[in-house]
């Protein structure tokens, strides 16, 4: 019997839903039942999300409070973060506003390059293959060459050879270099953010125009900050 009325449903006459009077074109497609559907699945989503957050501020407490509520605020009903500016020490600063970015990006490659040097100083035991070979033979103590040595072969008998004094005359210069490459290290730190803010400053001045960047995001353990400009399109 199903498929009869299946068959029988064949040669009906397709109807079609009414499009919009034209008295009416002015407003738009008419709406259907789908579309009707849609809009009021969204509205009533809507109503439900306005009601838990109104019954969320009734059951509030005043006095919560929250360690991000002191880096932001709310303006006009909006939510705001407040500006983070790089902590920088009074050296840095009177550095930034006496001298231009010209002169930090000199600074900062000689403290690259003292950086790199004092590294290639401290002999890096780690890597093997960064110790030069020696070219003359050594003999063990039955007289015999020794062809290959291992790295810690080779530091067991060059300290063997060293008394304690000079052992600890070098292990204080090891400890002294090892200082001043931590303090060349946070010197080209320091002047990389000063090199960010005379970039950021002078960038400010050609392209913001009173148009606040957008953060992006914010660094770890560090108050460095990214920032996107809005896009100008070029003629």
């Amino acid at each position: 019997m199903s498929s009869f009325k299946k068959a029988s449903k064949m040669n009906q006459k397709t109807h079609r839903e009414r499009h919009q009077p034209k008295a009416r074109e002015k407003l738009g497609i008419l709406e259907k039942k789908k579309d009707y559907q849609l809009r009021a699945q969204d509205r009533h989503d809507k109503e439900d999300t306005l009601k838990l957050l109104r019954k969320k501020a009734l059951n509030k407490n005043p006095d919560e409070f929250y360690h991000h509520m002191i880096n932001s605020k709310i303006k006009d009903d909006e939510h705001y973060e407040k500006d983070k500016d790089e902590e920088l020490t009074p050296e840095l600063k009177k550095l930034m506003e006496t001298q231009d970015k010209k002169y930090i990006i000199m600074k900062r490659t000689i403290e690259k390059r003292k950086i790199q040097r004092l590294q290639e100083q401290l002999h890096l035991i780690d890597d093997p293959k960064r110790l030069k070979k020696s070219k003359h033979i050594k003999f063990d103590d039955d007289g015999q060459p020794i062809k290959k040595l291992d790295l810690g072969t080779r530091l067991d008998l060059l300290k063997s050879n060293l008394d304690n004094d000079t052992l600890k005359k070098l292990n204080v210069e090891r400890e002294k270099s090892l200082k001043e490459l931590e303090r060349r290290k946070q010197r080209e730190k320091d002047l990389a953010k000063v090199q960010r803010k005379l970039e950021l400053k002078n960038l400010t001045k050609k392209q913001r125009k009173g148009v606040k960047p957008k953060e992006l995001q914010i660094i770890a353990k560090s108050p460095n900050e990214i920032f996107k400009y809005k896009y100008k399109r070029l003629k």
